[in-house]
C-alpha cells in the first residue's frame, strides 16, 4: 500500500474514538489530502455517522449483494473465492468510505481459526488473515488516497488483531478515567504480542505473490478526549487520572522508562487534548457534518459558531501532528534496565 494506514484503537469503549476518526477524515480532506476511512467495527458506527439511514438500508439488504466490508470478504469466508475489490462510498471530492457492516462479526471465528494455521504454512490462513490489509490496499488504490484511517471496535478479539496486522500506525484515544488507564495496561502488551506473533508467521507464507502486510502496528501517540474543564483547567477528578497516563503509556504501551513529568501537557506522546463538544455534537449528527463545519444554517449561532471555529483549529492541529508522527521513522527500542 502506498498510503499510511492509521488505526484508532482502544479496548475501552465510549471514549469518542469513532467521532475522532470521522472528524479527522473530514479534516484531512479539508486540508487537501485524499483520505479513505475504513469501518472495521462490527457495530458500524462510523458508517452510520457518514451515511443517511436510507443509504444504510440499501447497503445492508436482507438478501442480495452487500456493498460493504463484509460483502467484500464473503467469498473468502464461504470458501468460493478471494476478497472482491473494496466498495467505496464517495463522501466528498477527496473523502471516501469503505462501509462497515453488522454482519462482519461473522468473520470473527474464521479469523480465530486461521491464525494458528499460519504457523503451518497454509495458504488459505494467510489469505484470511490478510483480507483486511488487502481490502484497505484496494480502497487506497481506487481512491488514490494519501492516508487511510481505520476504525475498530473496543475489544481485543480476532477482528481487531487482523485490523492491527494491516496497520502501520496506531493512535490510542483515551478518556482520563480508571478504565482507560487499566485498558492501556492490557492494550500495550497485546500490541507487542500480536506484532511478534505476526513476524513469526510471515516467513511461513507459501505464496510469494500474496501481498502481506508488515504488521508494524506502531503506537504513535494518544489523544485525550472528553476531559472536564472548569475555569480553564481540568477538574480534580480528571487530573488524578491524567497524571497517571504518561507513565502508563510509556511503560505498558512502549515498554520504555516512565517519563520524569506526569503532566500530559509535557508529554510528547500526547497528540492532543480535546474537550467535550456537548452542545455541538447533536447538531453535527443531525446535519451529518463534523462540528467544525457547522454554520448558522445548521443552527450554530454566537457561542456555538465560536466553538465550531475552535474545533476547526483543534482538529487541524491534531491531523497535522498525526501525519508528522506517522511519517517519522520508527525509533530504536530502548533497552529495559
Amino acid at each position: 500500500m502506498t498510503a499510511p494506514v492509521v488505526t484508532f484503537f482502544n479496548n475501552k469503549g465510549g471514549v469518542g474514538k469513532t467521532s475522532l476518526v470521522y472528524h479527522l477524515a473530514h479534516m484531512y480532506a479539508e486540508k487537501g489530502r485524499r483520505v479513505v476511512a475504513i469501518d472495521l467495527d462490527p457495530q458500524a458506527n462510523l458508517t452510520a455517522a457518514f451515511l443517511e439511514e436510507e443509504r444504510l438500508e440499501q447497503l445492508w439488504p436482507a438478501t442480495g449483494t452487500r456493498r460493504t466490508v463484509y460483502g467484500s470478504i464473503l467469498p473468502l469466508l464461504r470458501g468460493i473465492g478471494d476478497i472482491s475489490s473494496a466498495p467505496l462510498e464517495e463522501i466528498g471530492d477527496r473523502l471516501a468510505l469503505v462501509p462497515g457492516d453488522l454482519a462482519l462479526s461473522n468473520f470473527e471465528d474464521e479469523l480465530s481459526q486461521q491464525w494458528p494455521d499460519c504457523l503451518d504454512g497454509k495458504e488459505r490462513a494467510f489469505r484470511v488473515i490478510s483480507a483486511f490489509s488487502r481490502l484497505i490496499g484496494s480502497a487506497v488504490q481506487q481512491h488514490q488516497a494519501d492516508i487511510a484511517l481505520v476504525d475498530v471496535g473496543p475489544n481485543l478479539g480476532a477482528i481487531n488483531r487482523a485490523a492491527l496486522v494491516a496497520s502501520e500506525s496506531v493512535v490510542i484515544p483515551l478518556a482520563p478515567d480508571l478504565f482507560s488507564v487499566q485498558g492501556l495496561r492490557n492494550l500495550g502488551p497485546r500490541l507487542r504480542s500480536w506484532r511478534a506473533e505476526w513476524n513469526e508467521r510471515l516467513p511461513k507464507n507459501p505464496d510469494p505473490d500474496l501481498d502481506l502486510p508488515a504488521g508494524t502496528m506502531r503506537p504513535v501517540g494518544y489523544v485525550l478526549l472528553q476531559h472536564g474543564v472548569r475555569l480553564g483547567t481540568p477538574t480534580k477528578a480528571y487530573q488524578r487520572w491524567m497524571a497517571r497516563i504518561p507513565a502508563v503509556y510509556a511503560v505498558d504501551v512502549l515498554a520504555q522508562p516512565a517519563p520524569s513529568s506526569a503532566d500530559v501537557a509535557d508529554d510528547p506522546r500526547c497528540l492532543a487534548q480535546l474537550k467535550h463538544y456537548r452542545s455541538l455534537m447533536p447538531m453535527a449528527q443531525e446535519a451529518h457534518k463534523p462540528v467544525f463545519a457547522l454554520r448558522p444554517a445548521d443552527g450554530a449561532f454566537g457561542g456555538h459558531q465560536q466553538a465550531a471555529r475552535r474545533a476547526y483549529d483543534d482538529f487541524a492541529a491534531l491531523a497535522q501532528r498525526i501525519a508528522d508522527r506517522v511519517a517519522e521513522p520508527e525509533p530504536e527500542p530502548v533497552a529495559s534496565a
